[in-house]
C-alpha cells in the first residue's frame, strides 16, 4: 500500500507538469507528514547530507569542462581530424559525425553537449554536400548518445552517487561498450550511405591527416589527462573532473584562443544554471531514496522478485523495459536518481555486478535520448535542422534499432563491461 501511494503521488504531481525535482520533494514531504511517524525535521538533515558527498562535485566540473570545449573550437578540430580519416568512404561526412561524436564524448561527458558541438558544424555541411537532412539529423542525434557512455560520463556519476559504486570502475567499464557501440553505429551509417549512394568527400592525404591530428591534439590529450590520471591513481574521478575543467579552460582561451575572456561570464553562468538544476534534482532524489528505504520498498520488491522465480534474465529484461518506457517521458538524470536506488538492491541480491548494471542503465539512458516525446537529443538536433519531432523520430529509426541490439548484447554479456576494470585491478 505504501508503495502504491508513494508512486501515485509522484506520478500525479509529474502529470501536472511540475518539475521532477519538486515532484520528488513534495511526494516525500506529503507522505512523511500525513502517513509516517518520521520527524519532519529529518528532511532538512537529509537535504543537507544528500548533497554533501565529495563525488557529486564531479558533476559541475564536467559540465564546466564540456561548456569550455563546446565554445572553444575543440569540436571543430575533432571534426576536421575525423573527416580526414573516414570522409572518403561511403557516407563520409556521416561517418565523420560518428567518429567526432565518439571523440568529443571522451572529453565532454554530456550527450546534448555532444550533439550541439558536432551537429551545429557538421549538419549544415552535410546538407550543403547533398546529404538528406533526415540522414544527417539521425546520425548526429544517435551518435551524440555516446556522450554518456564513453567516459567521462555525467550519467555514470549520477549512478555512482545513487548506489555508492566506484566512479573510476564505471568509467573504465564504459570504454569497450562505447567503442563497440560506435563501431555498430558506424556500420549502420556506412550501410545506409552505400545503399542510397550518398556522396563522399575527397580522400585526404597523409600530410592533411597529420596536420588535422596536430591541430586537434590538445583536445584529444584531455582523454589522457582524465582517464590516465584516474587509472594511475594520481587523482580520483572528482579531482579528474576539476582537472578537466582547468585544462579545457586553458586550451580554449590560451591555446586555441577561440574563447575570448569577455565570453567567459556567459559560459560560467550557463554551467552554473545547469549544475544547479542537476544538484537540486540530486538532493530531492536522495530524499526520495531515503523515503523508499525507510518504508523498506526496495527490500520488499527484491523479496517479491526472488520469490516469483523471475530470475536474473527475467529481471534484466524487466529492468530494460521499465527504463526504456521511462526514457520516453523523463530525462536521464531523473530516471537514474529515481530508479537506481530501487533496482540496485534487487540486482545485487540476484548476483548482478553493480558496475555491469550501471553500464546497462547508461545504455538505456542513451536510447531514451532519441525516443519521443522527451528525447533531449531529438530536441537539440531538431533545433539545428528545423525538422519537426515526427520527422526527427523517423530519422533516428535505423540507429535506434542498432542501439536496441547493442542493449541486448551489453545486458546479457557482462564481460564486455567488466573485462577492462577487472584487468586494471579496479574491481
Amino acid at each position: 500500500m505504501s508503495t502504491a501511494i508513494i508512486f501515485a503521488l509522484l506520478l500525479g504531481l509529474m502529470v501536472t507538469g511540475m518539475p521532477i525535482s519538486i515532484s520528488l520533494g513534495l511526494t516525500v514531504l506529503s507522505f512523511l507528514f500525513f502517513m509516517s511517524q518520521v520527524p519532519i525535521e529529518s528532511v532538512a538533515l537529509k537535504l543537507f547530507t544528500g548533497i554533501e558527498k565529495f563525488e557529486i562535485m564531479a558533476v559541475p566540473f564536467f559540465i564546466l569542462a564540456g561548456n569550455f570545449l563546446t565554445h572553444g573550437g575543440v569540436a571543430r578540430r575533432m571534426i576536421n581530424f575525423a573527416t580526414s580519416m573516414v570522409g572518403h568512404m561511403a557516407g563520409g561526412l556521416g561517418l565523420s559525425a560518428v567518429v567526432a561524436c565518439a571523440l568529443f564524448a571522451a572529453v565532454s561527458g554530456s550527450s546534448p553537449a555532444t550533439v550541439v558541438a558536432i551537429g551545429s558544424i557538421l549538419l549544415p555541411a552535410m546538407v550543403k554536400s547533398g546529404y538528406p537532412v533526415k540522414y544527417g539529423a539521425g546520425v548526429v542525434a544517435s551518435a551524440g548518445g555516446l556522450g554518456i557512455l564513453i567516459p567521462p560520463s555525467i550519467a555514470m556519476v549520477m549512478y555512482a552517487v545513487s548506489t555508492n559504486s566506484s566512479i573510476g570502475a564505471l568509467f573504465m567499464a564504459g570504454v569497450f561498450p562505447g567503442l563497440v557501440l560506435a563501431s555498430m553505429l558506424l556500420f549502420t551509417t556506412w550501410w545506409l550511405a552505400r545503399k542510397n549512394n550518398y556522396p563522399r568527400a575527397p580522400r585526404a592525404t597523409w600530410a592533411q591527416r597529420v596536420k588535422a591530428f596536430r591541430e586537434s591534439i590538445w583536445g584529444l590529450l584531455l582523454i589522457v589527462v582524465v582517464m590516465g590520471g584516474i587509472y594511475s591513481g594520481i587523482f580520483t574521478a572528482t579531482e579528474a573532473a576539476a582537472m578537466s575543467a582547468v585544462y579545457a579552460f586553458v586550451i580554449a582561451v590560451f591555446v586555441y584562443k577561440d574563447l575570448k575572456l569577455k565570453d567567459l561570464k556567459k559560459v560560467l553562468i550557463s554551467s552554473a544554471n545547469l549544475s544547479a538544476m542537476l544538484l537540486y534534482i540530486i538532493t530531492n532524489a536522495v530524499l526520495f531514496s531515503f523515503l523508499l528505504t525507510n518504508e523498506q520498498i526496495p527490500q520488499q520488491m527484491s523479496g517479491w522478485i526472488i520469490d516469483s522465480g523471475l530470475g536474473t534474465i527475467g529481471f534484466l529484461l524487466l529492468t530494460n523495459i521499465i527504463l526504456l518506457v521511462a526514457g520516453n517521458f523523463m530525462e536521464p538524470s531523473s530516471i537514474i536518481l529515481i530508479f537506481a536506488p530501487i533496482l540496485f538492491p534487487i540486482a545485487t541480491s540476484l548476483g548482478i555486478d553493480p558496475v555491469h548494471f550501471g553500464v546497462m542503465i547508461t545504455v538505456n539512458m542513451e536510447i531514451g535520448m532519441i525516443t519521443p516525446p522527451v528525447g533531449l537529443n531529438l530536441y537539440v538536433a531538431s533545433g539545428i535542422t528545423k525538422l519537426g519531432m515526427t520527422d526527427m523520430s523517423k530519422a533516428v529509426g535505423p540507429w535506434l534499432l542498432t542501439m536496441l541490439v547493442f542493449l541486448a548484447i551489453v545486458t546479457y554479456w557482462p564481460p564486455l563491461s567488466l573485462w577492462l576494470p577487472k584487468t586494471l585491478g579496479m574491481m
